[in-house]
């Protein structure tokens, strides 16, 4: 992936267009922001700590969009042995975080994060922290280049394909990228942003990587 000028040009468009975004998008922040708390009350925003970019952990923001303190609730419940995933009819995402999933609509404070350099617009989805850890030589690759708001692997199915294809998804997109491949990604986002959100699978990699270093 040798692309000198089209890396710099990137490194000029994305912060430059997510200032954009965040100006002119902002009555929509402002809206999206009352309807949360109208639906399921405060915080607005959801914080996490993500691996960005050679594994830099970073506070990655989104809007909320499952009840506060989803995982201990999910680890109550027994919904799913993966505290960071979601099942299908999760009762713990809220009627206006199922909409903001299905339109995407909850990774806009993301641009935050691409005007100050730790995101791109286009890049590998952001993993947790604690998930990156348990990486691969191979798999640590997937952070040779700073997280996206979307995706290569994001317009192929987002959480309806496993984290093994994601990977491979992911670091085929590495090894072709170019500026036109993230306008496509672009694109095909916006042209999904109001489809039928995708039945979500359950990271039995990540479970079993957890299981064993907790085991050994």
């Amino acid at each position: 992936m040798s692309h000198p000028v089209q890396h710099a040009v990137k490194r000029v468009l994305d912060p430059l267009a997510a200032a954009l975004g965040l100006v002119v998008l902002s009555p929509v922040y402002a809206a999206l922001s009352v309807a949360v708390v109208v639906d399921s009350g405060r915080p607005v925003l959801f914080v996490s700590d993500r691996a960005g970019k050679d594994g830099r952990p970073f506070r990655m923001l989104k809007f909320r969009t499952m009840v506060p303190d989803a995982i201990r609730v999910g680890q109550e419940e027994g919904l799913t042995e993966d505290p960071f995933g979601i099942v299908k009819d999760d009762p713990r995402v809220t009627r206006v975080g199922r909409w903001l999933r299905r339109t995407s609509l909850d990774e806009l404070p993301q641009l935050v994060h691409v005007v100050t350099g730790r995101m791109s617009l286009v890049g590998p989805r952001a993993d947790v922290v604690e998930q990156a850890a348990l990486y691969g030589e191979r798999e640590r690759r997937r952070l040779s280049v700073p997280p996206g708001i979307t995706g290569w692997a994001q317009v192929h199915g987002r959480d309806s394909i496993s984290w093994e294809e994601r990977f491979e998804l992911d670091l085929w997109y590495i090894d072709n990228w170019s500026l036109w491949l993230d306008a496509k990604i672009i694109l095909r986002t916006l042209g999904e942003a109001f489809r039928p959100e995708p039945e979500p699978i359950e990271d039995r990699l990540n479970i079993e990587r957890a299981k064993k270093r907790a085991s050994s």
